[in-house]
């Protein structure tokens, strides 16, 4: 949880049931969330409880049915789902136990549904690994370094090149046979490099700086 920056633990159940000691010698450092975590009584209606301020809850499971909601989120479409909310939304993402996961009616008490996408050969996920991919993907989704991140479409990635071949051909590299195989070359490994918006930019203006000062050299006859 430290590690995606979340701090409030809930837990529905009974705090003498965990052993202190073992929870402190897994949680090395992250000790401060166990002893802030609040316990609600192990019921439907202490999950109810727990869940009584939150405008959004969502209860992870891998088994989807007629009384188990109707369809799931993956954690991408969730972590959106929260930040396009009004910024003072309070939401909560609820874990069952390592054996059996959520029951029915305890995913009843969740406004919605997170699958998170695995194998069908082996779909079962460890709880530490589930809120560990859920956090994260909040983290991300919350993170300004990610949302600074344009990337570029296709069709961008394409007009750039049409531009970047342009600057290429005036500086003289273009004149032999193959330029259209070294421009999808070069479009190519623009492509593989998942470059954002600014990236692009930065590299069309080296190229049409480039352009520039070849052909302000090339002396006069």
């Amino acid at each position: 949880m430290l590690n995606a920056n979340c701090h409030e633990l809930r837990i529905v159940g009974n705090k003498n049931d965990y052993s202190d000691e073992q929870v402190r010698i897994l949680a090395i450092h992250a000790a401060p969330v166990w002893e802030s975590a609040t316990f609600f009584e192990p019921t439907i209606d202490g999950l109810r409880q727990a869940l009584s301020d939150c405008s959004i809850s969502a209860g992870t499971t891998r088994r989807m049915g007629q009384k188990r909601k109707s369809w799931g989120m993956t954690p991408e479409q969730f972590a959106a789902h929260i930040f396009s909310a009004p910024i003072d939304t309070k939401a909560a993402i609820v874990f069952g136990n390592e054996r059996t996961g959520l029951t029915d009616a305890e995913l009843e008490c969740c406004t919605l549904a997170v699958n998170i996408p695995t194998s069908t050969s082996f779909p079962s996920l460890n709880l530490s690994h589930a809120v560990q991919i859920m956090t994260y993907t909040l983290f991300r989704f919350a993170d300004t370094r990610a949302r600074g991140y344009e990337a570029v479409s296709t069709e961008r990635l394409e007009r750039a090149m049409t531009g970047i071949a342009q600057s290429i051909e005036r500086i003289g590299l273009y004149r032999n046979p193959g330029a259209e195989n070294n421009t999808r070359f070069l479009q190519g490994i623009f492509a593989r490099a998942a470059l954002s918006e600014g990236e692009l930019k930065r590299l069309e203006k080296l190229f049409d700086r480039m352009s520039w000062v070849k052909t302000q050299s090339i002396p006069e006859e």
